[in-house]
């Protein structure tokens, strides 16, 4: 795992007609780890990656990829550079094909001028190299992308963004509507993308599926940073307990016993 940041929001805020989305919010996400973001409802958790993805620009601070400041005017800027995020619909169309599904907006050609055409042959190929690569096996690359489960979508999703270069990948909330085989086969390939240096942005409500991937934990809670560590220097149930609110839980339960 090496320590050079892909992507950084330095001093980040964000505020919605009188709502403060983010206040200062500092997040760095380095080559080749997990990068896990944790924080209950309301923590600033999807205001954060939507700048971070070109949805939003900051009021204040500034978003920087491979230490250069980056200015975005819309999500396709961040894609052009290598920015990918996958959200929890997917965005996919369930009744087209899962390969036009992968790649949908890069489309492969053939031929020239008035003759070129969409080569809808190496689309299927490609997409049913790459789901084979992630250890999913297509019946038919042109089948309706909603014949395959949840976690089959999420990896189509993943491996859509790693073939089409993304050297950053932001997963919001991957494995939220997934049972546990689903989520083991979300993750393990969470694995192997970090394993070729791709940065990643985790973004969970599951602290033991945060645990077992992440080699970086920040935990947001009102617009603010609340904690920062690493792997192995805090436990599943300190992280539960930063979740649920941290210092503030501890302040109210020491309230309530005083009082009686």
């Amino acid at each position: 795992m090496t320590t050079a940041a892909a992507l950084e929001a330095r001093n980040v805020s964000k505020r919605f007609q009188g709502v403060q989305a983010l206040s200062g919010v500092s997040v760095d996400v380095p080559h080749g780890a997990v990068t896990c973001l944790l924080g209950d409802n309301g923590a600033g958790k999807s205001t954060l990656i939507k700048i971070l993805s070109g949805i939003h620009p900051p009021d204040q601070g500034e978003v920087a990829l491979d230490g250069t400041r980056v200015r975005f005017r819309s999500p396709r800027d961040a894609l052009d550079l290598g920015i990918a995020c996958v959200y929890q619909d997917l965005a996919m169309i369930p009744l087209m094909p899962v390969a036009r599904n992968f790649v949908l907006g890069r489309e492969p050609t053939r031929g020239r001028g008035p003759a070129r055409r969409v080569d809808w042959k190496h689309a299927a190929d490609v997409t049913r190299h790459q789901l084979e690569n992630v250890g999913i096996r297509l019946r038919d690359p042109n089948q309706p992308v909603g014949t395959l489960s949840g976690g089959e979508r999420q990896c189509v999703a993943i491996a859509r963004a790693v073939y089409f270069g993304a050297s950053v990948l932001i997963l919001d909330e991957p494995t939220s509507a997934l049972g546990v085989r689903e989520a083991g086969l979300v993750l393990r390939l969470v694995r192997e993308t970090r394993d070729r240096g791709l940065a990643v942005l985790f973004i969970t409500h599951n602290v033991a599926h945060a645990e077992a991937i992440g080699d970086r934990f920040i935990v947001l809670n009102r617009g603010k940073e609340l904690a920062r560590c690493v792997s192995g220097e805090v436990g599943r149930e300190e992280l539960q307990d930063l979740m649920a609110g941290g210092p503030e839980m501890d302040a109210l339960v020491a309230d309530r016993k005083t009082a009686t």
